[in-house]
């Protein structure tokens, strides 16, 4: 009995575990702090990094994040039910109740803030808590009301890089502006092209969530071409402003014309699989540019 009892115990907290990493999508938090830790090194003296402020924006990053994620999937607990790619998830299967999840995204975002606040400084705890604001309550709801919602979405989406350099920098200056405007054109490419494989999905659901005006067709297609081609002459900016090499620049816009190559090539087939290409370029298009900047900064 006692050892039928220890593995329910464990299968159990097993289940339970699985559930608040489907809840605050653990993974994906990962991709988007990982702009702040990289950030972070970038607003720094690498002779002289203030680890603890480093690994505190981290971890804090993450309890924000997937705050932000819970939030997201109680406010949308109906409309995940809808949808294939989210219908089992703990909330719409009743695996955990509104009150549990509720719980459990209040404790992460109040230590996420509280942790950043402690230990870096006031104003990036402030940004954190205005990025979780504005991507659960403003951007979420949206989603169902106008396609500018993706729009709205990729101000709190950008704020992950800003946070972490403002974490170590202490104030926002031109430089910290520039790696917002980095990763909020990169949003447009990444999330439209999700958006094109997921349209069925969204469309059960009604989310409004392609190109304002758009279609998944040539038309919707070119306007997501274009919105990638702005990603290009961004990744100059830095060594405008003096901050890159020239050639730390030349290989950032050489990751973002793969990525707009793909987005040609969605505009020529206007089919899944170049959706799929333009996605996956995206994957490593942002991370590929940030670690650009921190080797340049290095040597």
């Amino acid at each position: 009995m006692r050892l039928e009892s220890t593995v329910n115990h464990s299968f159990s907290l097993t289940a339970k575990l699985k559930d608040i990493n489907e809840l605050t999508k653990l993974r994906l938090s990962f991709l988007v702090v990982f702009s702040t830790f990289i950030c972070y090194l970038l607003g720094s003296d690498l002779a002289n990094i203030n680890w603890i402020g480093l690994w505190s924006i981290t971890i804090g990053g993450f309890f924000v994040v997937m705050a932000s994620n819970g939030i997201n999937q109680i406010i949308e607990r109906n409309t995940d039910a809808l949808m294939k790619r989210t219908e089992n998830r703990p909330i719409v299967q009743k695996r955990m109740s509104l009150l549990e999840a509720s719980i459990i995204v209040t404790i992460f975002g109040f230590l996420g803030v509280l942790i950043i606040g402690l230990n870096c400084n006031f104003y990036c705890a402030v940004l954190s808590f205005i990025s979780l604001v504005l991507y659960a309550f403003v951007y979420t709801p949206l989603k169902r009301i106008t396609k500018l919602s993706v729009h709205i979405g990729a101000i709190p989406g950008a704020m992950s890089p800003l946070i972490g350099y403002v974490a170590a920098n202490g104030g926002i200056d031109l430089f910290a502006i520039v790696l917002f405007i980095i990763q909020f054109a990169w949003q447009f490419p990444h999330f439209y092209s999700i958006a094109w494989l997921l349209d069925e999905d969204y469309q059960r659901a009604g989310l409004k969530l392609m190109p304002i005006g758009a279609k998944k067709d040539k038309a919707g297609a070119f306007q997501i071409s274009i919105l990638t081609f702005v990603t290009v002459p961004i990744s100059f900016i830095p060594y405008l402003i003096g901050f890159s090499s020239i050639w730390a620049s030349i290989i950032c816009a050489f990751l973002s014309l793969m990525m707009f190559i793909n987005s040609i090539r969605l505009v020529i087939n206007a089919d899944d699989k170049s959706a799929r290409r333009l996605m996956f370029s995206s994957f490593y298009q942002l991370p590929g540019t940030f670690i650009t900047l921190l080797i340049d900064k290095m040597i």
